[in-house]
């Protein structure tokens, strides 16, 4: 008979676990799962749902409490998806389900799961207001910071769908106010982390010496970059910044590659570059030695440079120093480096002596159209080489020759700034500039060990270099 079919199925659907959580039955469905535990994420055949998506959709909150609070080794999966791309958290919302959904996110299911569509719960909690005209769902959500301004597949945000039911006062006047309530508090956010990442970028920069107009000029891009963070963080559209390239014109010692890893972080930080990778390389690194090899030589390098600053140091040697010298491929390895300085896939920074790169400024019509920031690194004075072997010996690593050790109180920057200028001629520091304090230091620290007795007790004087140590290091450089 059709009527005891029906009843025979009703039956049937009731003594499976999906049955319970639809109905209600507690008992029953810890019944099912005491006997095999394995259904607790079971699917059933027509929507692929598991217990926890039928229980949520039908807001038998007992039920999805216990299911939430399962004890046993297998955990209840919070954002299974149903055949639809619907998580439970998605079930509840679309059928008004409130008590049910904030059991899910007390629990921390996902507000940002989309289904198969590209809809969130907010889209369905939306949805399922303007039909029902509740909209406790839609406040619950919110609560959590659910975002209005997320598009499905269509393009469709949740304040999309109120053209379909106008009238609907309350429902948009709660939307319209979680909107105004999100955008300031995501100003208060976007503000606090413009301020940490300026401090990060401050104390970045505050271990180079000198360059104060260089620096002056890494602030304004550090800041403007952090207001367009900030300006998109709250809605609006500006156009992106792309960073420039540049060249860096100094002798060698004075800070350019620092500087270049700085900008590197910089850049990385405010989500100008995907990362803060400097690939540091010279014409051996470009240049191959027969037809046919430098430009896949070169290109390789721009390869492991993408995403970050290609620093191509001492780049004057990229041109022969004859015009008639046609044969020389350093020219091959510019060209190939100029031809990618327009895809925005790597930051291109030229760096050498200050008459020598006249060369390279000159060798190509392009040059001075794509290099467009152009910054001098003066030589060091004996006061700045002084407060660089401060730095140094302040900020040594485990792996420095000189971690564990300090410097003498006697040991100041102005009496090494004395010493410097003392014992070292001025073609030297020209040449040297910031790569002298290195050596220094190392010969500083044998002078130490020669000096030293080992009978002596004394663990402060055993770690510790002296101006005598300081001067030794400097003769051994003469």
């Amino acid at each position: 008979m059709p009527g005891n079919h029906d009843q025979r199925s009703r039956s049937a659907r009731a003594a499976t676990i999906h049955g319970c959580a639809q109905s209600g039955d507690l008992l029953g469905l810890q019944r099912r799962l005491q006997e095999n535990p394995s259904l607790l994420n079971a699917r059933n055949a027509v929507m692929a749902q598991t217990p926890l998506h039928v229980a949520a959709g039908y807001n038998n909150t007992s039920i999805v409490k216990f299911l939430l609070e399962w004890k046993r080794p297998e955990k209840v999966e919070l954002e299974a998806k149903n055949m639809y791309g619907e998580t439970p958290l998605h079930m509840a919302a679309k059928n008004g389900c409130s008590e049910s959904a904030r059991l899910l996110l007390t629990h921390g299911a996902s507000l940002e799961a989309k289904a198969n569509n590209g809809m969130t719960p907010l889209h369905l909690a939306v949805w399922h207001a303007l039909r029902a005209e509740d909209c406790i769902t839609v406040s619950t959500l919110l609560d959590y910071n659910a975002d209005c301004s997320v598009k499905d597949n269509e393009g469709m945000t949740p304040l999309s769908h109120l053209s379909e039911g106008a009238g609907n006062e309350k429902l948009q006047g709660l939307l319209f106010r979680h909107i105004e309530e999100q955008r300031k508090r995501k100003a208060i956010e976007s503000c606090s982390e413009a301020k940490a990442k300026m401090a990060e970028f401050e104390a970045a920069i505050s271990n180079v010496v000198g360059l104060q107009e260089l620096k002056m000029q890494l602030r304004r891009w550090a800041r403007g970059m952090l207001f367009d963070e900030k300006r998109r963080a709250l809605g609006l559209s500006i156009a992106p910044r792309r960073p420039p390239h540049m060249a860096f014109l100094g002798n060698p010692g004075t800070g350019k590659t620092m500087v270049a890893r700085v900008l590197g972080k910089l850049l990385h930080m405010v989500g100008i570059l995907p990362t803060d990778n400097v690939t540091e390389v010279q014409r051996t690194d470009l240049v191959g030695e027969f037809v046919g090899h430098t430009g896949p030589k070169t290109r390789r390098k721009i390869h492991e440079a993408e995403g970050g600053i290609l620093f191509v140091d001492e780049a004057y040697r990229l041109i022969p120093m004859q015009k008639a010298d046609d044969k020389d491929y350093g020219l091959e390895a510019l060209e190939e480096i100029m031809s990618v300085m327009d895809s925005g896939k790597v930051v291109v920074i030229f760096a050498g002596y200050s008459e020598p790169m006249k060369r390279v400024i000159e060798s190509n019509e392009g040059f001075r159209r794509r290099v467009t920031k152009y910054f001098y690194f003066d030589d060091f004075s004996t006061t700045e080489l002084a407060q660089i072997l401060h730095i140094k010996m302040n900020h040594q690593d485990q792996n420095s020759l000189l971690h564990g050790f300090n410097l003498h109180p006697t040991c100041s920057v102005e009496a090494v700034a004395k010493l410097i200028d003392r014992e070292t001629t001025e073609k030297q520091r020209r040449e040297m500039n910031g790569g002298l304090i290195d050596p220094l230091l190392a010969n500083a620290r044998e002078n130490l060990d020669l000096r030293l007795d080992f009978d002596c007790s004394d663990t402060d004087g055993l770690v510790t270099i002296t101006m005598e140590d300081l001067m030794a290091g400097l003769r051994l450089l003469s």
